[in-house]
């Protein structure tokens, strides 16, 4: 029975080690208070033993002592098994789950409404805490001057303070990393980390961002040969950068020609990679960029040094003897040597630990205009929320930067305003993309439907990179872009795509054509 009581300790020790945080102070106490009683106890029954041996005790009083130390251990006993089952749950008022950009910025503004030490934890898979996820395809890929943390932790991608880990434990935030939850029991209101570890909530906040999709998915095999990367946390991104040093001046193909694969392509060809792309579009970007608007960038890109192999696709890999990428196998016949592969093909919401739990929406967890969920008390922010967008009147899931940023920010408001029996206005976002990439920088704000008028110089050889769109529906304006815009400017494309306003003075622009200016837009009336 003693070795069955020394088993049970050993475990919550383990347990408390790998988990150390308890729901309450309380609980916590009561927990160490038992431990301390089973070591008292062993040490008893140890020097009742000895005595027993050298007969020191009477058979009569040995046997009373032992009956009262049976009883002892049978009462730890039934008191342990309490706490192996209850010793990894954890209560907290708030949890985040997810520990990616959206995470950083509902904590801080958790901590600007007003926030308890304790209230809040933040679970993460990732072992760093928040950071701006942006800078993994930029700048933390240069070969000078490279972007490290904690110099791009959140918050400040948008211009705000930069919340280092310290900052989380000074707030009194429970930041929990290299935490995988495994199963969300949305109803009983607990989550179940990998570990067993268990974690109550009041509110959850469900910010998980999204996955990449693999090769494997559209049936290619092979992508887990060495050297062939996905990227989309920064472990994945220490890895490409230990690729590129150990492979100068090879040859690497991106697989894909979006975000991902345009700005990854331009900071390994600065890193003097001979770099082709090759994506199944019959242009890049072609969720965004028109038919155009692509020329620019293919030509700027091709200027640079990259190749861009457009309308077929990766069927498969050729790998040496050490398991590592030497060729890309394309579905038109062609095989291209490969030193590097980097493959960004799209992502897909997280959302499965969720289903049959929350409602869906086109491809996204259903989310009113607070980002509550049809669950009570559960909200869903960032990419994996289907919101509605107030400004076109639809529901809409954005997977951007900007949105998980200010999605965030919103639901801790809308949380915090309804305990306080307030309410705040719907969300009502613009949206928003913007890219970096060589010497160039483009943003977008608005809707790409209808009719797209270009100005300015779209010639990649031109000495002054400068031009722009607008996308014109129903006679209104609703989409603007601009490669090369000042702040100002760019600002003002925000206020436009947001005002929508009358399209009948860009006839002058049409008439005029490239010769007219970008003021032309940025200065329309709004």
């Amino acid at each position: 029975m003693l070795e069955e009581l020394i088993s049970q300790s050993e475990d919550i020790i383990e347990k408390l080690e790998a988990e150390p945080l308890l729901p309450s102070k309380p609980q916590c106490d009561e927990v160490y208070e038992w431990l301390e009683n089973v070591e008292r106890i062993k040490t008893q029954i140890l020097t009742i033993e000895k005595l027993g041996e050298r007969k020191f005790l009477s058979i009569a009083h040995l046997g009373k002592l032992v009956d009262e130390k049976i009883r002892e251990v049978e009462e730890l006993l039934e008191k342990g098994s309490l706490f192996s089952e209850i010793s990894l749950k954890k209560s907290f008022k708030y949890v985040i789950i997810g520990g990616g950009v959206a995470a950083g910025y509902a904590a801080r503004e958790f901590v600007k409404q007003g926030l308890e030490p304790g209230e809040l934890a933040i679970i993460s898979k990732e072992a760093v805490a928040p950071y701006e996820r942006p800078a993994l395809s930029k700048g933390y890929l240069l070969p000078e001057g490279a972007t490290r943390l904690p110099g791009f932790h959140v918050c400040v991608g948008s211009g705000g303070e930069k919340l280092l880990p310290e900052w989380y434990a000074e707030k009194g935030i429970v930041l929990l990393l290299s935490t995988e939850i495994v199963e969300a029991d949305l109803h009983s209101k607990i989550l179940t980390s990998a570990t067993g570890g268990m974690f109550e909530f009041e509110t959850l906040i469900i910010a998980t961002g999204s996955r990449v999709i693999r090769l494997t998915e559209f049936g290619v095999q092979g992508d887990h040969a060495k050297n062939i990367f996905y990227l989309r946390e920064i472990s994945d991104a220490d890895k490409l950068v230990e690729a590129i040093r150990a492979k100068k001046n090879g040859k690497v193909v991106i697989v894909g020609g979006g975000y991902i694969g345009l700005e990854v392509g331009a900071a390994i060809r600065i890193n003097k990679f001979d770099v082709t792309m090759v994506f199944p579009e019959p242009w890049c970007m072609p969720r965004l960029f028109t038919k155009e608007i692509a020329a620019f960038y293919e030509g700027y890109y091709a200027n640079e040094g990259v190749q861009m192999i457009k309308g077929t696709t990766a069927v498969g890999f050729d790998v040496d003897t050490n398991g590592e990428v030497k060729a890309v196998k394309l579905k038109d016949g062609r095989v291209l040597q490969a030193d590097i592969v980097v493959v960004g093909v799209g992502a897909k919401p997280l959302i499965d630990l969720f289903k049959g739990q929350v409602g869906e929406e086109k491809g996204g967890i259903q989310t009113d205009g607070m980002f509550e969920t049809d669950v009570p008390d559960v909200y869903a922010v960032g990419d994996v929320a289907t919101f509605h967008m107030k400004l076109y009147d639809d529901m809409r899931r954005v997977e951007h930067v900007d949105h998980a940023r200010k999605s965030a920010e919103h639901a801790v408001r809308a949380i915090r305003a309804s305990e306080e029996g307030k309410c705040i206005e719907e969300y009502d976002y613009v949206p928003y993309s913007y890219s970096r990439a060589f010497d160039l920088s483009w943003t977008f704000y608005g809707d790409n439907v209808g009719d797209l008028l270009l100005f300015g110089d779209p010639n990649p050889a031109s000495s002054q990179l400068k031009f722009g769109a607008a996308w014109i529906k129903d006679g209104r304006i609703v989409g603007a872009f601009l490669e090369g815009g000042t702040d100002e400017e760019n600002k003002a494309i925000a206020k436009v795509a947001r005002a929508q306003p009358s399209a009948e003075y860009l006839d002058t622009l049409k008439r005029e054509g490239s010769s007219l200016h970008i003021s032309m837009l940025t200065n329309s009336q709004i």
